[in-house]
C-alpha cells in the first residue's frame, strides 16, 4: 500500500505518518530524508543534487523523483510507504504518478489531513522543534530538552510565528491545494480526514478511511 500523506503546513502529516506507518506496517519516506541519504552516499542521483545546492539552486523535481525511484526499488519498501512531505505540487504529483508507473505501482491513497486556518496558526505559534532531530513539540518552552536521546535544545522556528504562519498558508493555497483537484481528476481516492482533535483520533479516522480496523 503506497499512500501520500497531504495537508497544510502544520496539519500533522509528521505526527501521523509513523503512526500509520506502524498501523499498516510499512515505512515512511520523507523526500528529506532520502534526500540526504543519496547525497551523503554520492549516488548518481544525490550527486546531482549536491550539485544544486551548492549552486543555491532548488534541487529539480526530475532529481528528487529520481532519488525517490531509488528508494521505491528498495526491498524495505517491498510493502509500500507512508509518503511524507513528498508532493507539495501538481507538476510533482504528475511525476510521482509516472514513476510509479514505471515501477509498475500504484498510488492507493491521498490522505489529506484538513485542519481550519484559525487552529493551524494557534497550534504552530505554540510548537516548537528539537534543533537536533527536529522532533515537533506543543505547548514546550524554546530552551527545554528534547525527550530523544539527542537531547537537543528546543527552539522555536521564525517561521512559526504568526505572520509567518499567515504566509506560508497563502503559499499553500496557491501552489499545493490545486494538487488535491488533480489527483480527484485523475480518478486516485482522495480522502478528507478531519485532524482537529488528539492524536489517536485523527489516526483512528485515516485508518477508518483506508478500510483498516483501528
Amino acid at each position: 500500500m503506497i499512500i501520500v500523506l497531504f495537508g497544510k503546513p502544520g496539519g500533522g502529516k509528521g505526527t501521523q505518518a509513523p503512526l500509520l506507518a506502524a498501523a499498516l506496517d510499512v515505512p515512511t519516506l520523507a523526500t528529506g530524508d532520502e534526500l540526504r541519504a543519496a547525497v551523503r552516499d554520492g549516488t548518481p542521483m544525490g550527486l546531482a543534487a549536491k550539485a544544486a545546492m551548492e549552486r543555491g539552486e532548488l534541487v529539480p523535481d526530475a532529481v528528487i523523483l529520481g532519488i525517490l525511484k531509488d528508494a521505491l526499488s528498495q526491498p524495505r519498501f517491498a510493502k509500500g510507504a507512508i509518503l511524507d512531505g513528498v508532493v507539495r505540487t501538481v507538476p510533482q504529483a504528475s511525476g510521482l504518478s509516472a514513476m510509479l508507473a514505471e515501477l509498475g505501482r500504484t498510488l492507493d491513497a491521498v490522505l489529506y489531513l484538513d485542519v481550519p486556518n484559525d487552529v493551524l496558526v494557534e497550534r504552530l505559534s505554540g510548537r516548537t522543534v528539537c534543533e537536533k532531530c527536529q522532533t515537533p513539540y506543543q505547548g514546550r518552552e524554546p530552551g527545554t530538552r528534547c525527550d530523544k536521546p539527542d537531547h537537543g535544545v528546543l527552539v522555536r522556528r521564525k517561521d512559526d510565528e504568526p505572520e509567518a504562519v499567515r504566509n506560508r498558508l497563502q503559499v499553500y493555497e496557491r501552489d499545493t491545494a490545486p494538487v488535491l483537484d488533480w489527483y480527484r481528476q485523475d480518478g486516485t481516492k482522495v480522502a478528507r480526514i478531519d485532524a482537529v482533535g488528539s492524536v489517536p483520533e485523527v489516526t483512528r479516522r485515516a485508518l477508518r478511511a483506508l478500510g483498516v480496523p483501528s
